[in-house]
C-alpha cells in the first residue's frame, strides 16, 4: 500500500510541482542573470528550488560542519556522487554561492541547460586536450570574490553506492587558484533515487562538510597525496554500506 501511495505521489504531485518549480527558476535565471548578474540570480532562485525540491520529495536533510567555512572566501569543494538529488542537496543546504562544473550532455536539457549556462556554471568538453584545458580555464573565470566551484572528481554518478575513481581536474584548478579544497560527504540520494531508477523513495540525506585543505603551491606528489587524503576524509564519513 505505501509503495502505491509513494507512487501516486510522485507523479500526481511531485512531479508536476517540480516540473513548474523548475521551469520558473529556470526562467528567473535566464532573465535576470544577463541583466543583474550571476552572483545574485544565478545561484538564489536554484537554491530555494534545491531546498524545496528535497521538502517536496519528502525527504529529510541532515548537514553538519558549516562552522568550518568563511562565507567570503572562495573553496573548491569536491564530493562524491551518488545520485540526482546530489545537485539538491549541495545547491540547497551547503550555504555557499557555488558554481558547478557540468557534464557537457545537460546542456542539451530543455530550459535548464541554457539556464545553467546564463548562472555561470561551466560545461565539461572532453572531446580534445585542448578542450579540456579550456573548460579548467572556464571554471578559473568563475571562482572569484568568495564564489566557489563545486566538482565531483569521480565525474559521474555510482552505480553501486561506492566511490569510484577520483580525476585530478578539481584539484588542478585549487592549485592554480590557490584556494582550499574542502571534501564533503555525501549520504543518502542514492537510496533516494537511484542512477537506473525512476522512482523516488523519500528518505534521509546528509551534507558533511570537512576542513578546508590548502592546495597553494603543492607539486605534483603533493597534488597526489591531497587527492588521496580529501578522497580518504570523505569516504570516511560515508554510511556504512557505501564503503
Amino acid at each position: 500500500m505505501k509503495k502505491i501511495a509513494l507512487f501516486i505521489y510522485q507523479w500526481i504531485l511531485f512531479m508536476p510541482l517540480f516540473l513548474l518549480i523548475t521551469l520558473c527558476t529556470a526562467l528567473t535565471v535566464m532573465i535576470m542573470a544577463p541583466l543583474f548578474g550571476s552572483r545574485f540570480w544565478g545561484y538564489y532562485p536554484p537554491h530555494y528550488w534545491s531546498r524545496l525540491t528535497c521538502r517536496l520529495a519528502l525527504c529529510r536533510v541532515k548537514t553538519s560542519g558549516h562552522e568550518k567555512l568563511d562565507p567570503s572566501q572562495s573553496y573548491v569543494f569536491v564530493a562524491n556522487h551518488q545520485g540526482a538529488f546530489d545537485i539538491f542537496l549541495v545547491y540547497g543546504y551547503l550555504n555557499q554561492n557555488i558554481k558547478w562544473v557540468q557534464k557537457q550532455s545537460l546542456r542539451k536539457l530543455p530550459l535548464v541547460g541554457f539556464a545553467s549556462e546564463k548562472a555561470g556554471h561551466v560545461f565539461v568538453d572532453n572531446t580534445t586536450v585542448a578542450a579540456r584545458a579550456a573548460t579548467i580555464e572556464r571554471a578559473k573565470a568563475q571562482i572569484t570574490d568568495g564564489v566557489s566551484m563545486v566538482i565531483f572528481p569521480e565525474g559521474a554518478r555510482t552505480r553501486t553506492g561506492k566511490m569510484g575513481h577520483f580525476k585530478r581536474g578539481a584539484y588542478h584548478i585549487a592549485r592554480d587558484l590557490q584556494l582550499p579544497v574542502v571534501p564533503l560527504t555525501i549520504n543518502g540520494p542514492y537510496d533516494v533515487l537511484k542512477r537506473s531508477s525512476r522512482q523516488i523513495k523519500p528518505g534521509q540525506l546528509e551534507l558533511v562538510i570537512h576542513d578546508p585543505i590548502p592546495a597553494a603551491s603543492l607539486t605534483d606528489e603533493e597534488l597526489a597525496a591531497l587527492i588521496g587524503r580529501s578522497k580518504e576524509t570523505i569516504h570516511a564519513a560515508l554510511w556504512e554500506k557505501y564503503r
